[in-house]
């Protein structure tokens, strides 16, 4: 009896403000694939708010991961997103040794910063020890700074950056493991661009007009839409159009309805899309 596809989403599940895998478990699921939370942390709101409620989950992900163990679940994919922590960085590794099997994909969404600077509850410590996961993975998407704190180099001035360093930088990060690498949120003063790269394979840009103002949740998007594309059996130039699509419409919706910054990306109107 053939079964659903799934994906494992180790990232933090956020009630208000569409992030994380409240973002992430519609989208999959519209593509008709079983998304399966692994908590992180529970946030009321994210932290984009004041005096968010948040819970880590730290001390339950070992006895979650237990069960899922003893229920023999498998996954086609495990998508990792926010990580709190040094313990969970550990926890997220361990994760990956007990569930990837051999036609698991990985995919590391290593969430740490953005133009050139680090999130407050990100350290140095805990950059280095996130670039243990890139090992593990089939693909990487961080974004430009986050992609320099992989590497150890520095940012760029004002975050501009040439296509021949963008592939120097694609290549240096594929060959600590991943074998397809995608620098996502580009931007000049037009265009929202991803550096798409593959070992011995696709290279390039991928670039949309630029919408409205940075929004909550669009990495988020992002990364499931082309979490999803994969694991149903599509390229990834064809995974990263597509979510590149979808971002641009539902912003351009999202702008008309005036919302706030931190109310995140009104999709919800164009799951169906997604199909």
């Amino acid at each position: 009896m053939k079964r659903q596809k799934r994906i494992a989403l180790v990232n933090d599940i956020t009630g208000f403000g569409r992030c994380s895998v409240t973002v992430e478990l519609p989208l999959i699921s519209a593509m008709k694939i079983q998304a399966c939370p692994l908590p992180t942390a529970i946030l009321s709101v994210h932290t984009g708010f004041e005096n968010p409620f948040i819970d880590d989950y730290t001390q339950r992900m070992t006895p979650y991961m237990d069960s899922w163990a003893q229920h023999k679940i498998e996954f086609d994919g495990i998508c990792t997103g926010f990580l709190g922590s040094l313990d969970q960085i550990n926890l997220v590794e361990d994760f990956i040794h007990r569930f990837k099997g051999d036609n698991t994909q990985v995919m590391v969404d290593p969430v740490m910063g953005d133009y050139g600077r680090l999130y407050s509850s990100y350290t140095p410590e805990m950059c280095r020890e996130m670039r243990r996961l890139l090992k593990w993975a089939d693909l990487v998407t961080p974004n430009l700074t986050e992609a320099c704190q992989l590497l150890d180099v520095e940012y760029p001035e004002n975050g501009r950056i040439c296509e021949d360093e963008l592939a120097k930088m694609a290549k240096a990060l594929s060959d600590r493991g991943p074998k397809q690498v995608v620098i996502t949120g580009l931007s000049d003063d037009t265009h929202i661009k991803n550096y798409l790269f593959e070992k011995d394979g696709l290279q390039g840009i991928i670039k949309k007009d630029k919408v409205g103002d940075d929004r909550s949740g669009t990495g988020d998007a992002f990364a499931a839409i082309v979490a999803g594309s994969l694991v149903n059996g599509e390229s990834l130039e064809e995974a990263v159009i597509k979510a590149a699509d979808f971002i641009n419409k539902v912003l351009e919706y999202t702008c008309e309805l005036d919302l706030p910054w931190n109310y995140g990306l009104a999709f919800e109107e164009f799951l169906t899309e997604l199909k």
